[in-house]
């Protein structure tokens, strides 16, 4: 046998193996419990061998395909009405069986941390919501944070759908939960979340290479991050890095400033809360250790406890009684450690905690919780620690950290891995929520989400899904005097979005909190969310929005506003006059104005001002008392006239 004739043989052999070997393979959202989307055809697909037939198998109906030569098939089941559970059989050379399958309503979710951010984070305010969870037919499948700079993926990693039912509750987004249970109260219908959303990232990560293509900036850079040689320069090049930064004297000397043996000496007092560069350090970044000695009553002994340090700029461990208890390992996150049982002792308890900063200003944040509890007591910890820098950070050098690319940062990354393996799934509609990366440049952010949403709704093929999203909350220092703002800047690029066919805004002015870029109130969001559905994906006839600035007139010294989505009627949330009004005359020297009601318009003055042109309503990063609302309680969205 001469090799040419062999290699030939042995082609054809390893051709039939693979034939005989390859089996039906599914992506990883199609699988046991999953929701699939009522009263139209649905989507299946897979690969096999090339050729192989399959058969599927639903409700003693068979449907057949045939893969492509690529091993590629896919196939529509007919539509069904909601309800379940259904088992779905698949048949090649393999069998699958797909067990406890719903038919209801899927939304897909995503965005960045606030869609992200998890009723475990929120379990204080929603303790009992968790407690009392139980929604079989409402399932979330969460999409692990996965980049790809390279090409659009066919798949997931991996996944699971899971049940709305006691501590299973507890990694769903808790804004698509809440938006989930108020659909699901209203219809009794399996409500499906695809959760796919990653903190800290823009927009135009979201977007596919073709939905960005007249945004010649960022398809300069796609073309540029498929450039492996590229990519790879930054993990050999260490130039960027900075100075190697010194060793933490508090873990390295002959006692570990943790434990409970060491004797203290050259601390200083500071107070918890607050940053420490309001207290005497200046510009420091590096590392801080904070201890005190508390003192416990023997109600508290040997129990276990929880301890609330707020929230910590950037990050923390915790010791008492020199043992480990928590730590975090970035700001955002409240603190809410668990004291093991056996831990806590009658008396005197040390307790130390180890802040690292990299920037900006580090410790503290004020106003949030800081105490110690247990049973019925409570200790307080706020007030007058000790602190000793166990670390100094050099500065970095001018432009950063560099030394390499945040994939979850690029354009089309994100749509690459975590939207595109997707996008064959049948689903009702989408709910975003995102913006804080992008508020940097509000006007570019404008152009960018009609082209998500142009770009999401051309993947899908299934026409103009209702998109709802969230309009930005308030956030950040209150201004108790007219000012720009670039919160306000893309609150109104949101705004615009209304101009895009069948969407809604949820208005958060309302529900944030000045300290916490990552707001208590999710399940107010969720339900503004829903209404926006109720009004668009079921046609239900309901005031879904609060009142959005329509047209103004200028009227001798006043400006008269108008306002669609006025519902019930105009009316402000406190009883008082509407507050948060500015205005100006040519010069656009903004000064607060005095304001009335009439019918379903504002009229606005101020008698310094004899020709006005411009208004603003609650035009900052963190209106003070944007109290502006219709009788049916919707808030109304933050505008301006001068645009």
């Amino acid at each position: 046998m001469n090799k040419r004739f062999a290699t030939v043989c042995y082609c054809i052999a390893l051709a039939c193996i693979n034939n005989l070997t390859a089996q039906i393979k599914l992506p990883a959202i199609i699988r046991d419990s999953m929701i699939l989307q009522r009263d139209t055809k649905v989507n299946i697909w897979g690969w096999a061998s090339p050729g192989e037939k399959i058969t599927v198998t639903l409700a003693n109906k068979k449907i057949t395909t045939t893969a492509d030569a690529g091993g590629h098939w896919k196939t529509s089941l007919a539509p069904m009405k909601a309800g379940g559970p259904h088992k779905i059989q698949l048949s090649g050379k393999n069998k699958i069986t797909l067990n406890n399958v719903l038919f209801g309503d899927v939304w897909f979710c995503s965005g960045q941390s606030n869609m992200v951010h998890q009723l475990n984070i929120h379990d204080v305010i929603y303790a009992k919501e968790i407690a009392t969870a139980n929604y079989p037919d409402i399932r979330q499948f969460w999409v692990a944070n996965s980049s790809n700079m390279q090409a659009p993926q066919n798949d997931f990693a991996g996944g699971n759908w899971q049940p709305a039912v006691g501590e299973k509750l507890r990694p769903f987004s808790a804004v698509a939960y809440f938006f989930a249970k108020k659909i699901y109260d209203e219809y009794h219908v399996p409500i499906g979340i695809i959760n796919a959303s990653v903190g800290g990232t823009p927009a135009e990560a979201w977007i596919s290479e073709e939905g960005l293509k007249d945004f010649t900036n960022l398809i300069s850079v796609i073309r540029k991050n498929k450039d492996t040689a590229y990519i790879n320069s930054f993990s050999t090049n260490r130039g960027g890095m900075g100075p190697r930064q010194p060793t933490d004297l508090g873990l390295t000397g002959e006692k570990k400033w943790f434990d409970g043996s060491y004797e203290p000496k050259g601390w200083r007092s500071i107070n918890i809360p607050g940053y420490w560069e309001d207290q005497g350090l200046k510009d420091l970044n590096g590392v801080v250790w904070y201890r005190r000695i508390i003192k416990l009553p023997g109600a508290m002994a040997g129990k276990q406890a929880r301890l609330f340090l707020g929230r910590i700029v950037d990050t923390d461990e915790l010791y008492i009684n020199g043992q480990q208890v928590g730590n975090t390992a970035y700001q955002y996150p409240q603190r809410r450690y668990t004291v093991p049982a056996g831990l806590l002792k009658e008396g005197n308890n040390l307790l130390v905690i180890r802040v690292s900063n990299t920037s900006g200003k580090g410790g503290f944040v004020p106003d949030k919780p800081y105490c110690l509890f247990a049973g019925a007591d409570t200790v307080d910890l706020k007030g007058t620690w000790q602190y000793k820098v166990g670390n100094v950070f050099q500065p970095l050098p001018r432009g950063g950290m560099g030394g390499g690319i945040a994939g979850q940062n690029q354009p089309a990354a994100l749509y690459n891995a975590m939207v595109a393996p997707v996008i064959n799934y049948t689903i009702k509609g989408f709910c975003w929520y995102q913006g804080e990366s992008n508020a940097g440049n509000p006007r570019e952010y404008a152009q960018l989400m009609p082209a998500l949403i142009n770009d999401w709704r051309t993947k899908w093929k299934l026409g103009t899904l209702p998109y709802l999203f969230v309009q930005l909350p308030n956030f950040m220092d209150y201004n108790y005097l007219p000012s720009e703002s670039s919160w306000a800047m893309l609150r109104e690029s949101q705004f615009k979005l209304l101009s895009v066919p069948n969407t809604a805004m949820a208005v958060a002015i309302d529900l944030g909190e000045w300290n916490d870029i990552h707001p208590d109130r999710k399940k107010e969001i969720g339900e503004r969310l829903a209404l926006g559905a109720l009004k668009l994906a079921y046609n239900k006839d309901i005031v879904y929005s609060g009142p959005l600035y329509r047209s103004s007139a200028i009227e001798g010294n006043k400006i008269s506003i108008y306002f669609t989505s006025t519902g019930s009627g105009l009316t402000t949330n406190d009883g008082e006059a509407p507050a948060e009004f500015a205005i100006a005359g040519a010069d656009k020297k903004f000064i607060w104005a005095k304001t009335r009601i009439v019918g379903d318009n504002i009229i606005v003055w101020n008698d310094t001002i004899t020709e006005p042109l411009y208004a603003r309503y609650a035009w900052a990063d963190n209106p003070v008392n944007p109290n502006v609302y219709n009788k049916d309680g919707l808030p109304a969205s933050p505008f301006r006239t001068d645009q």
